[in-house]
Parts: C-alpha cells; structure tokens; sequence
C-alpha cells in the first residue's frame, strides 16, 4: 500500500463577511449552472438524474480545467443542503458504490450581527479517493508537503476568488468585506 503522505485528510477554508443578505446568497451557492462563470478552476456543473437542487442524495457532475491544462470530469453527490445555512457535496472520480471520495466541500453560512450581511466560510477536506494530489505527492515523495500545501494555498486562493465573483456578480455593488 502506498503511502499517504498527509493528503487524507488535508483542510483548508476560508471565511468571509460579505455584504449579502444570507437568504439572498443561499440561491447563488445553490446554483451550479453559474460555478463555471464563478470558479477559476471548475468550468461546468450540471444536476444528474432529474435532480434540480440541492437534497441531500442529489448527484451532479463537474469539469474541472487545471492551470496545467488538465482537464477532469467528476461526479458530486450532495452531503448536506439545509437552507440557508449549510451546501456539502463529496467528489468522486467514478461510481461512488465503489470508488472512494477524494474530496469534501462544503458551504456554511451564517448571518452577521448586520442583516444584510453573511458570513461565508467554503472548506475543501482530502478523502482517502485517488486525487489528482495524491499522484502529485506519490510522483515527487521528497517534495510531497510543498506539494500538498502549494495544493491547499490555490485551493484557499480560488475559494476566496469564486466567493467574490459569486456576490459581485449576483450584486453588482457588493463587495466581500
């Protein structure tokens, strides 16, 4: 068996205030259709299977384009969707009934002591599922925590990126705080 190298189970998250009502940006986290015009790195999500939201159980895939030009396809199944505070999804390399996760997202939002702002905190948590990062630590084992941690730093970059892209967007005049 290979070794880990600390990937199962590496976190990162941010936190941000931003000037959006919660109610106004649970529709907004909720909508895939808009993560490929969002995310600096996720170019398409779409509902599988007659899903139209988040449930969770709901299955929907993504593309992923790296800045190497690696492209991935994947499948998320949804982990947590209570509205308006809480959007998880676990992400899957192939069939879920038998592939292990590689990743859990997850969005949890509060309201802030105004009430027209949130509290957005998005974290990203490394499964045990055969990740793109994962091959990247067993291809360089010298220089496997640079490599996760270089992982998490874009990772904690574009969560910040697509949360702002999310509110000025949607609000054009909002900004994150």
């Amino acid at each position: 068996m290979d070794e880990d190298f600390g990937v199962t189970g590496a976190h990162t998250e941010v936190e941000l205030l931003v000037d959006v009502p919660i109610d106004e940006l649970w529709p907004v986290i909720t909508d895939l259709s808009r993560y490929g015009d969002w995310s600096p790195e996720c170019t398409y999500a779409a509902w599988l299977d007659g899903w139209t939201g988040p449930e969770v159980g709901a299955r929907y895939e993504a593309r992923n384009r790296f800045p190497d030009g690696l492209v991935t396809h994947v499948l998320c199944v949804v982990t947590a969707a209570t509205a308006p505070y809480a959007f998880g999804w676990d992400v899957y390399g192939g069939d879920p009934e038998t592939h292990e996760p590689f990743a859990a997202w997850r969005y949890d939002l509060r309201p802030a002591v105004r009430p027209v702002q949130t509290v957005v905190r998005q974290s990203f948590t490394h499964g045990p599922g055969d990740s793109g990062a994962r091959a990247a630590v067993r291809a360089d084992p010298a220089n496997a925590a640079a490599i996760l941690q270089g992982r998490l730093d874009q990772l904690r970059h574009n969560m910040k990126s697509t949360i702002g892209a999310m509110v000025c967007d949607v609000v054009p005049g909002h900004r994150a705080v």
